[in-house]
């Protein structure tokens, strides 16, 4: 038996990085029947969730002393190792300095700690890098999905690097087939897809997508580009559909109504496959540089996609090989152009096709999970560490 405690955001919270820990689980249930999975869910400050018994215990985000309290109810429990899912979001409140709210959970922890930082900025303010830093002390291992990431730590953040680890961000096994099929069933068969998939807001740079539209419809009269997921509840909250809304005008003013939808929905991961096997191209025109992590490139790679990426980090390492096209930021003439050459050549297209299935099936979840279960079990046998018998400050 083995038994782990999650600290991260949970579903039903519409989340990210709640989406990822719950297929985490999974996998790790998948991967060693003996595993056991509580959680310490992490609510908005001003929302109630209707948890699962998974669920023991709850952070207030937001509220420095909530953390604290969530590790001292993790001592007394039978847990053999932590895993917490870092977003800096989650754990503090951005500015400058960084307001980081990690810190009595970490000095209040008697557990065993492996930390997944789901972000690593490559020029970190001093108060980001002192933080990540204490992650780094009062952690077992940390965990990153990117080779670029490991370095980062190691050279501009100073950790150890031994304690640093790559394992890559999961993905459902999916055959790469079926295209026809799915077509079908969204009664789309006649339209070339392009999709872009994920919570909507405006680091996504969707417009410039849209602004691409009107040349790939000249050239590819059939193309239809789908926009799924819903509003990002942060931006939901502060801005209400300010940005969607911003985005059907787009759409109305270049007369694309029939060239752009979208698919207003929270996507199971099951839906999220059905999209992807409908698709022939795949684009993420982000606008972050330094994004580290992208869970919907990752899908894309694992259901084997011709992808259009601009050049975050993540893409940039990832798309490498001609496992995708890579282009400029804001730049809606080369999306479209990048497009259009794939939906041109076939035999380009079946390259980047077969070139991003064969590095997506090696992140599968399944092996995923066997991985980050080896990690959390070395973790919950080694030796204690001098820092866990400190006294709690």
């Amino acid at each position: 038996m083995l038994s782990v405690a999650f600290v991260a955001t949970c579903p039903p919270r519409q989340c990210g990085i709640a989406t990822f820990a719950k297929d985490l689980e999974r996998a790790l249930k998948a991967a060693g029947r003996s595993v056991r999975v509580s959680w310490a869910a992490i609510n908005e400050p001003t929302s109630l969730h209707l948890y699962g018994p998974e669920v023991r215990w709850r952070i207030r985000q937001g509220h420095p002393e909530s953390y604290r309290e969530a590790a001292e109810h993790l001592n007394r429990a039978r847990v053999d190792v932590v895993s917490l899912q870092h977003e800096f979001g989650l754990y503090g409140t951005w500015g400058d300095p960084f307001d980081d709210h990690l810190p009595p959970f970490l000095v209040a922890l008697r557990k065993p700690l492996v930390t997944t930082l789901h972000s690593v900025l490559p020029d970190p303010t001093p108060s980001v890098r002192a933080s990540v830093q204490r992650i780094g002390h009062h952690s077992r291992q940390v965990v990153v999905m990117a080779e670029r990431a490991r370095s980062l730590l190691v050279e501009v953040y100073g950790l150890a690097p031994e304690k640093v680890c790559v394992i890559p961000h999961g993905v459902p096994p999916v055959e790469p087939h079926g295209r026809t099929r799915m077509k079908e069933r969204f009664g789309l068969s006649a339209r070339t897809i392009i999709t872009t998939f994920g919570l909507v807001d405006a680091r996504k740079g969707l417009e410039f997508m849209i602004e691409a539209m009107p040349e790939v419809r000249r050239q590819a009269p059939s193309a239809l580009y789908l926009i799924v997921g819903k509003t990002h509840p942060e931006l939901l909250r502060r801005e209400g559909e300010t940005y969607r809304k911003g985005l059907w005008q787009l759409v109305q003013d270049r007369g694309l109504e029939e060239h752009v939808a979208f698919v207003d929905e929270y996507l199971t991961q099951p839906q999220i496959v059905e999209y992807l096997l409908a698709s022939d191209v795949y684009v993420t025109p982000y606008l972050d540089p330094t994004q580290i992590t992208s869970g919907t490139l990752a899908y894309a790679l694992g259901a084997g996609k011709a992808i259009v990426s601009t050049r975050y980090l993540h893409a940039a390492e990832v798309l490498a090989s001609e496992r995708g096209l890579l282009v400029d930021f804001r730049s809606a003439g080369q999306l479209a152009e990048a497009t259009l050459r794939i939906l041109g050549d076939p035999d380009l297209k079946s390259r980047l096709e077969h070139n991003a299935y064969a590095y997506g099936r090696e992140t599968s979840w399944p092996r995923v999970g066997e991985r980050m279960l080896n990690l959390l079990r070395g973790v919950a046998s080694s030796p204690v560490m001098p820092e866990d018998l400190l006294p709690a400050a």
